[in-house]
């Protein structure tokens, strides 16, 4: 099946307008499950999704080894975006951010290893620090760039004037940042920037962490080891003043004859044909659903009360933790 495709920048590769993160397969939403994982897998490439996100630190390695299981035999069919950057300590949630050229060099090499392939797609920084000179950092993706390992650069959670200094140094063929309805800070300057660059800009937790659905309404309700207990936006207190958002996306997703999830996604997608929602699930039939998203247009007028409704600013609480915030709009 052949589903809308949208340019990835300037790098002269293509993926489907919806992608699939692959995060939650390993970990941070509650219990795994490899088969259930491999199924959604493979009903994604079968429905005509080509972009694949993952990184080293999902699962400690664990979910790139786990698409590379996807990815045997089936190389062509599929593109694959990984990052590196961000180093974790075995069984823990805190994190240091390792931008040095060698560490770079020596990530690349064991995701290729992983992924069991012999270039990476999409190759993002994860997170920026300011220990290491920008220029270092991004001459060591654009020497994997020149040795054919990896085919296009990105960069993760970063500011609008880091975007325009790195394209000067390296060309950035996607940015990818957390944006939804409830999350819109990428359109007070990055979404300009990745303009300016010729970047694509790849959504992340696009429905919110789920919350956006309607399904969650009280953080005890979520299954242990789910890090959103501990996420400022699903704390008690804000949960009830956000509540009123998801609330609100139910009701036009009502009127509109479609589900939240589908609603949201929408919606990003009309935000232009340069940004690519990557919805992250280990579920067929959320999978299904959010694919129901490229059958529903929204005209201006929708749009416009869709802005109006959805101001910047309005979820309550921080969308990490302290710790989860390192790095973000270095």
């Amino acid at each position: 099946m052949q589903l809308q495709q949208r340019r990835i920048g300037n790098s002269g590769l293509s993926s489907s307008a919806l992608g699939l993160g692959c995060m939650g397969m390993s970990e941070f939403y509650g219990a795994t499950d490899e088969a259930q994982s491999l199924a959604t897998l493979e009903a994604a490439l079968a429905a005509g999704v080509t972009l694949f996100d993952t990184a080293d630190a999902y699962g400690f390695g664990h979910n790139e080894q786990l698409l590379g299981r996807l990815l045997q035999g089936r190389r062509g069919q599929a593109l694959v975006a990984t990052k590196c950057g961000l180093v974790r300590e075995a069984g823990g949630y805190a994190r240091r951010v390792d931008n040095s050229p060698a560490y770079i060099r020596q990530a690349c090499e064991a995701s290729l290893a992983r992924l069991g392939v012999d270039a990476i797609d999409l190759f993002y920084l994860h997170r920026l620090n300011l220990e290491t000179p920008l220029e270092a950092s991004m001459g060591a993706l654009a020497q994997l760039l020149q040795e054919g390992k990896i085919r296009a650069v990105g960069l993760c959670e970063v500011s609008a004037a880091t975007l325009l200094r790195a394209a000067a140094i390296c060309p950035v063929a996607a940015v990818q940042s957390e944006y939804s309805l409830w999350t819109r800070e990428p359109e007070l300057g990055v979404l300009a920037a990745c303009r300016h660059v010729g970047a694509s800009f790849f959504a992340y937790s696009p429905l919110g962490r789920g919350f956006l659905t309607g399904t969650i309404t009280a953080a005890d309700s979520l299954a242990a080891g789910d890090f959103r207990q501990f996420n400022p936006r699903f704390a008690a207190a804000n949960l009830v003043h956000n509540q009123a958002i998801a609330a609100l996306v139910q009701d036009m997703a009502r009127a509109k004859g479609c589900t939240p999830a589908q609603l949201a996604l929408a919606w990003l997608l009309a935000q232009g044909d340069d940004v690519i929602p990557i919805p992250g699930t280990k579920r067929i039939a959320y999978l299904q659903d959010n694919l129901g998203a490229l059958a529903v247009g929204l005209d201006g007028a929708e749009l416009a009360a869709m802005h109006a409704a959805f101001p910047h600013g309005m979820a309550a609480g921080a969308r990490y933790t302290d710790e989860g915030m390192k790095g973000v709009d270095a």
